[in-house]
């Protein structure tokens, strides 16, 4: 018996011990708790406060979910390549609710379509609606810089495994209730790009561009804030970065001869890949989106339509939209110069969906009779 009691204070001492060594661990558990929630939960309400809404990280991950749907029926869908221009002029409800079609938006500013262009082409099982968004200066000019973020998305979709499939899911989950979360703009790295530090001979930082620029909606379509739109300080600082932008490669200008080689071999590769798709059943519309001011003065000079959107049309034996060709879409004012506001986007997709019925013979799920169009 006095062994039994023994053996039993031995045990409720080592017990005792444990509880008092773990109560402070305990208590640090919980503070620590508590400080990051409290921490998360102020600087979620502050920027709500501010006025900011949901955002999403537009990279691979979000881009190959969308890469994902091109499959859709012919007939509910239509899928969009270019750059930021459609991103921007697109407005996917407005499409969507007009014509009962799926907008499946693959544009990625600052680059080159084609690439995005061949890997349709190369999907056997692609055979649906497809129009291409051409802004000449990221189409012909032959910047490695222009081909990178295609190629990595293109890359990541077609390796990407299952678990990226369900981070992404779960990013998607977080990310569409938590305003904090926008990492291209809240993150720790984003916050010390903001700094201003000039740039090391040699060291070049890519152009900031104000948050109210550009919101990125789960469709992939970007969104100029109600602020940027009314504050023409913000829309100078967007005018200034594509003024300070140098898009032509270092050094004398190559000969008329290796320049017109370089259009002719760019419109060849085009032509190739839209054979390819036509003859699945694809149907494919090409696209000028507007321009004002003198970003649309710099193109017109240094791309004239005669030697490069001319002869997409005429050398692939496609049909195109130029805003320049219809009174309904060629008085748009940019508020930067080179991206619609949103009220002119739902305007301009208006009008697409109206031209892209009547004059290319686009069929969409609702009928054009039950369409009314702002002038």
């Amino acid at each position: 018996m006095i062994t039994g009691i023994v053996h039993y204070l031995v045990i409720y001492n080592k017990l005792n011990t444990f509880r008092m060594s773990a109560n402070p661990l305990s208590k640090s558990v919980i503070l620590m708790v508590v400080l990051v929630v409290a921490a998360i939960t102020s600087w979620e309400l502050y920027l709500r406060g501010k006025g900011i809404d949901i955002a999403y990280d537009d990279e691979a991950p979000l881009w190959s979910d969308k890469r994902a749907m091109v499959y859709e029926p012919t007939d509910k869908s239509t899928v969009f390549i270019g750059s930021s221009r459609i991103k921007f002029d697109l407005d996917v409800d407005t499409w969507e609710k007009m014509t009962g079609d799926h907008a499946i938006l693959l544009a990625l500013e600052g680059s080159n379509p084609l690439p995005i262009l061949h890997d349709l082409a190369n999907d056997e099982k692609f055979k649906g609606k497809l129009i291409v968004d051409v802004t000449e200066p990221l189409c012909f000019i032959p910047l490695r810089y222009f081909q990178v973020r295609p190629e990595t998305n293109i890359k990541y979709y077609h390796d990407r495994t299952p678990a990226q499939r369900a981070s992404f899911s779960l990013n998607y989950f977080l990310e569409s209730r938590f305003v904090f979360l926008d990492k291209m703009n809240f993150s720790l790295g984003a916050q010390l790009d903001k700094l201003k530090i000039e740039n090391r001979p040699g060291v070049y930082l890519s152009p900031e561009f104000p948050m109210d620029f550009s919101r990125v909606q789960f469709s992939r379509q970007c969104k100029m804030t109600d602020r940027f739109v009314a504050d023409t300080n913000l829309q100078n600082q967007v005018k200034a970065v594509w003024a300070s932008l140098r898009i032509a490669p270092k050094g004398p200008p190559p000969p008329e001869a290796q320049i017109n080689a370089g259009i002719q071999a760019t419109i060849q590769s085009i032509k190739n890949d839209v054979t390819r798709i036509r003859a699945r059943g694809g149907q494919i519309v090409f696209v000028r989106t507007p321009a004002s001011g003198p970003l649309k003065m710099g193109e017109e000079m240094g791309f004239p339509r005669k030697n490069y959107w001319d002869r997409i049309l005429n050398e692939t034996g496609s049909v195109g939209i130029h805003y320049l060709d219809y009174p309904s879409l060629d008085h748009f004012v940019c508020p930067e110069f080179s991206h619609l506001s949103p009220k002119d986007a739902g305007v301009f997709t208006q009008h697409l969906i109206r031209i892209l019925n009547e004059e290319m013979g686009w069929k969409f799920p609702k009928l054009p009779g039950s369409l009314t169009f702002t002038r």
